[in-house]
């Protein structure tokens, strides 16, 4: 099965057409009764793109105070959001008899409806940095002074002041945001979770596909002679393109944003720079840029949890 291909549209308006025709096809099978290889998860089977008009898209701009980009402009008039939601079952205990609950959860905003939603994610980012700024990692950048103040508030006034210079962020689905910044003519799509910050996409073609790759079936199977079983691997082409992208963003700066996102060891092979520690899967800050507080407070910064980005 290995050396399945096919082309993927390098014009970004062809793009986005052939990202709409392909994931809707792979979601009008029905997973419960195809004989693919690769079939779509049954809450998404029969889904439909929705995407605005002009009009409806200057009418957001003007609600939130934002421009989007031609490339994000051109997503959300193409494909925007799908015509469903998926309904996430949780408990608030783990306790046998704990009720079951309910929950929404978009594929990509819907800008006409998600409104509480969009709000918090737009304050996704200074909240959930902030608090690796003062809780247990510690966070500290070099360019915000050698000694790491005391209290609460003093950390607090030097992240914000930082914060107010960051290229702003415009959500895209659950904690992906795309840097705002017009003078750009391609912009990257970074995925946040605390201090955590990765590149997911150098721009808005590279993003989707990283997003969508098994949406648009960009997978296939290979057989492992040693193994003797057959595993999945994103097709080459998927491969090459991420080989480029990353490549050519060894010459890109992200202002502002690239320190943080370089301070974690997750940050450097999103931003094309090798990985300074290969065979160590924690994700480690890359230095200790901090002077502890006093004696008692531990050396050594904390390490970030990993997480499925």
């Amino acid at each position: 099965m290995k050396g399945k291909s096919l082309k993927i549209p390098e014009n970004y308006i062809d793009f986005l057409y052939w990202i709409k025709e392909r994931t809707e096809n792979f979601w009008s099978k029905n997973p419960e009764t195809s004989e693919e290889d690769f079939v779509c998860e049954k809450w998404i089977h029969g889904a439909k793109w929705i995407g605005l008009t002009e009009e409806e898209i200057d009418e957001v701009e003007k609600e939130y105070g934002i421009v989007f980009s031609f490339e994000h402009r051109a997503f959300l008039k193409i494909l925007h959001s799908i015509d469903r939601k998926e309904i996430l079952e949780y408990t608030e205990t783990f306790e046998e008899d704990a009720e079951i609950k309910y929950d929404e959860s978009s594929f990509f905003y819907n800008w006409k409806e998600d409104k509480e939603e969009i709000k918090k994610a737009f304050n996704w980012p200074y909240k959930t940095i902030y608090e690796d700024v003062i809780g247990a990692n510690k966070v500290w950048l070099k360019s915000w002074g050698n000694v790491r103040p005391k209290s609460d508030s003093d950390k607090e006034k030097i992240f914000s002041e930082w914060f107010q210079k960051v290229p702003k962020l415009i959500p895209i689905t659950s904690h992906r945001s795309v840097v705002s910044d017009l003078n750009r003519e391609e912009n990257p799509v970074l995925s946040i979770w605390g201090s955590d910050i990765i590149v997911y996409g150098w721009n808005m073609r590279h993003y989707l596909l990283n997003e969508l790759k098994e949406h648009l079936n960009l997978f296939e199977l290979v057989y492992d002679k040693e193994d003797d079983e057959w595993y999945s691997e994103p097709i080459k082409e998927l491969q090459e393109i991420n080989i480029f992208e990353y490549e050519k963003s060894k010459e890109k700066v992200i202002p502002v944003w690239e320190e943080m996102i370089l301070y974690w060891s997750s940050g450097w092979r999103s931003y094309g720079k090798e990985y300074p520690n290969p065979n160590n899967e924690t994700i480690r800050p890359i230095v200790k840029t901090f002077v502890p507080e006093d004696e008692k407070e531990e050396e050594n910064q904390k390490t970030f949890n990993s997480f499925e980005k």
